[in-house]
């Protein structure tokens, strides 16, 4: 007699046809995948009400969270929670003025007003995986600064341009894809400094008062179709040449050295490894300080001290023009 007919624990089992055994084991199989499933479902109903949870709990406290980019390096991983601060229209508009005063006389800003100590520290090409540990340096030594960001990386990473200008700093144009806009024709090169414009306007900055040209490449074109929209082009006095990687040392000096009443100091925060830049970074700021100089937005810097009304016409800096 087969296993079916044994006793088990005193209790005697009714014979089992084959058929019958197969369905038996058949429903078993089919509950414990219905047991499977259920708990699954409860597991991912779980989660959705912590993540819920948590980012009702950030929305309460005004906190913003970016989340961490990609990067080659550990220095790019923690992130950088910025202190909510709502931005107004008033500010932009009071920036908006400011640029209208110095279009009245001039097409760009290359050195301020030489009448007072302050210095604006300007950072190229991001947002990207390094501009998370600037705004860290920038927000716990109270620097402002104006960052000049690429359309394209706007639109991927429009937190780390909301962060910015909850950091207090200013945010500019800088093209939507970094091209050099003097190879460029003029319908081309408006359509890069206005889908740039609308990409961090989207993010959450306000619209771009000031434009940089990449690589300082510009023609008469370009400051056409800037002054048509209302933006003030900004070149710069210092330039680290921090893309070049020249080392920690070497960036410090040329920043510090360049320091002068209305120094604009050229930097990056995007476009490669900027781990020297952000080194750099504190050691910049704390010099700059103790020579007795303020660290100011660009709109701040010409505001306070514009640049002289008979500078000579801008000059283009990799050709054109």
């Amino acid at each position: 007699m087969g296993k079916e007919g044994h006793e088990d624990h005193g209790q005697p089992r009714s014979l089992v046809s084959p058929g019958e055994l197969s369905a038996r084991r058949a429903a078993r199989h089919r509950r414990r995948a219905h047991r499977a499933v259920g708990v699954a479902l409860s597991l991912v109903f779980a989660a959705l009400i912590v993540i819920a949870a948590v980012a009702l709990t950030d929305a309460r406290s005004g906190r913003v969270r970016v989340l961490p980019l990609p990067s080659h390096t550990a220095t790019a991983t923690k992130p950088v929670v910025v202190r909510h601060v709502r931005p107004t229209g008033s500010a932009s508009a009071r920036e908006a003025r400011e640029v209208d005063r110095v279009l009245a006389h001039t097409s760009y800003v290359q050195l301020a007003g030489r009448r007072r100590r302050e210095v604006a520290l300007t950072f190229d090409d991001g947002p990207g995986p390094y501009t998370r540990e600037i705004l860290r340096v920038l927000t716990s030594m109270h620097a402002p600064a104006t960052f000049f960001v690429i359309g394209r990386w706007a639109r991927l990473y429009p937190k780390l341009v909301a962060a910015e200008v909850r950091a207090g700093c200013e945010v500019g144009d800088h093209t939507e894809t970094h091209p050099p806009l003097a190879l460029l024709s003029p319908t081309a090169q408006a359509a890069e400094i206005t889908e740039a414009g609308q990409a961090i306007h989207r993010a959450g900055a306000p619209n771009p008062v000031l434009f940089r040209p990449p690589y300082g490449s510009f023609d008469q074109s370009t400051l056409g179709i800037v002054r048509q929209q209302r933006m003030l082009m900004v070149l710069w006095s210092a330039d680290t040449k921090d893309y070049t990687r020249p080392g920690v040392h070497s960036i410090i000096y040329t920043a510090v050295s360049g320091g002068q009443p209305g120094a604009i100091i050229l930097m990056h925060d995007g476009g490669g490894d900027r781990i020297e830049t952000v080194a750099a970074l504190p050691r910049i700021i704390t010099r700059l300080r103790q020579r007795g100089y303020q660290l100011v937005t660009v709109t701040r810097l010409i505001a306070a001290d514009p640049p002289q009304s008979n500078q000579p016409p801008p000059h283009p800096l990799s050709g054109g023009i």
